[in-house]
């Protein structure tokens, strides 16, 4: 037998499989797991009282949780949520909007990987890609291409400051130059807050990135699962939601408590929402229910934005503080940078003094049950870009992308032994 290319190219080692597998593969006998790794939101009890309150709701409802799990909903998703979230986003941001503009997926993994190949690949004439501005990105993005090469990417311009911190920006001279020299880009991606960095795109930014797409005919993809307004785990002032006609906005639930349930959302111009809700009837017939039946009267209420902004923003801002410290703490003395951390649940820690590429790194720190995540994984870009000098960036192989939402003690184990072995393979 022998795979399609297709299927080699999705059943082979990605940076998104490791980090998977890192989560639920148990470490040898005798190691202890500091989980630094992995994107697994924390548990936060105050967000889970309220889903165990809406879910014993249903239960007690007659027979409403037998009907919601006996039917399917559409491939677009529920359409009492659909409805639902059309009339939040209206009167919150005042989005010309309907339920028709929404499609639901399983998870926004899946709605980024239907919307990236709705616009990259083969149309006819030309082969179109999907270009990423700021780069590093996402490491779930990097392998979602269905066609080689589907994806460039520009490196991110990097500011340091004077307290160990730094900051991506946006190159948007360089951004426009290559929209201006490749006509075949499809459509523009950037995760908002930033994942892995922790960076959050300004408005302004936003504004001239959706600018630069509407010039070029292309839409403007934002992933917003770490976003305003749920799960709103963002520690800047100036990160408003955009959308209009030429963005397309992916939001998720799983930051705001509940990732296995898988739901994402999207938020598009309507031939874009059911043209994901006509991929979602090919490939899954349906989403899932769970999700949006326990969310949908807290999104009616304002109950799920006020959780948002009263319990889980403030918690992971807390966990944000706590984790910074215990960097400052561990790495004092050596020579390293930490991204600003404006929102996300990660840090993203620069160590230049490196001696050997962090995905060596890594596997040192994996037998001392320090899971995190190499930074390599996080810059991709096309075959002729890697190529090209200065590609990708003086940071590709000398960045950890770590998880804070774990056990602090467990975190500040793990943030120790990193360091103490950055001091051993230091030059």
């Amino acid at each position: 037998m022998e795979f399609s290319d297709f299927g080699s190219k999705l059943s082979s080692h990605s940076g998104i499989l490791q980090l998977m597998d890192d989560i639920g593969r148990p470490l040898p006998e005798g190691v202890k797991a500091r989980p630094l790794g992995g994107g697994n939101p924390a548990r936060v009890k105050d967000v889970e009282k309220v889903y165990r309150r809406e879910l014993e709701k249903l239960l007690a409802d007659g027979d409403r949780f037998e009907d919601v799990i006996a039917h399917y909903d559409s491939p677009q998703g529920r359409v009492g949520f659909l409805e639902t979230a059309a009339g939040f986003f209206r009167s919150r941001y005042g989005w010309d909007i309907t339920a028709e503009n929404i499609a639901l997926a399983n998870g926004s993994q899946s709605a980024m990987f239907y919307i990236f190949n709705l616009f990259s690949g083969q149309t006819g004439r030309r082969k179109q890609t999907i270009l990423f501005p700021l780069m590093p990105e996402y490491i779930g993005y990097a392998d979602q291409g269905i066609e080689k090469d589907s994806f460039a990417s520009i490196p991110s311009k990097c500011v340091y400051y004077d307290d160990r911190t730094f900051k991506y920006f946006l190159d948007m001279d360089a951004v426009s130059a290559y929209l201006g020299a490749h006509p075949e880009v499809g459509a523009m991606a950037v995760s908002r807050p930033t994942n892995p960095s922790g960076n959050v795109l300004t408005d302004d930014e936003i504004r001239k990135l959706a600018s630069l797409a509407r010039e070029h005919s292309i839409p403007l993809i934002v992933d917003n699962a770490y976003g305003l307004p749920f799960p709103d785990i963002v520690f800047t002032d100036d990160a408003e939601p955009v959308w209009n006609e030429d963005i397309i906005l992916s939001m998720s639930l799983s930051k705001i408590g509940l990732p296995s349930i898988r739901t994402g959302i999207v938020i598009a111009r309507r031939d874009i929402a059911k043209a994901v809700g006509s991929i979602n009837a090919i490939a899954a017939l349906a989403t899932g229910s769970m999700g949006p039946v326990l969310t949908e009267d807290l999104l009616r209420t304002g109950e799920l934005t006020r959780l948002a902004e009263d319990v889980v923003r403030p918690f992971y801002k807390a966990k944000a503080e706590r984790a910074e410290a215990m960097i400052r703490k561990h790495f004092e003395g050596t020579e390293y940078h930490l991204h600003r951390i404006e929102g996300s649940i990660f840090c993203w820690i620069y160590l230049p003094s490196l001696t050997i590429p962090t995905m060596e790194f890594y596997s040192i720190l994996m037998k001392e049950g320090v899971i995190t995540v190499p930074g390599e994984y996080f810059f991709f870009g096309s075959e002729e870009q890697r190529r090209g000098e200065g590609y990708p960036h003086e940071h590709y192989d000398r960045c950890l992308r770590l998880n804070y939402s774990g056990d602090d003690a467990l975190t500040e184990e793990g943030i120790a032994i990193i360091a103490g072995l950055y001091r051993k393979h230091s030059r």
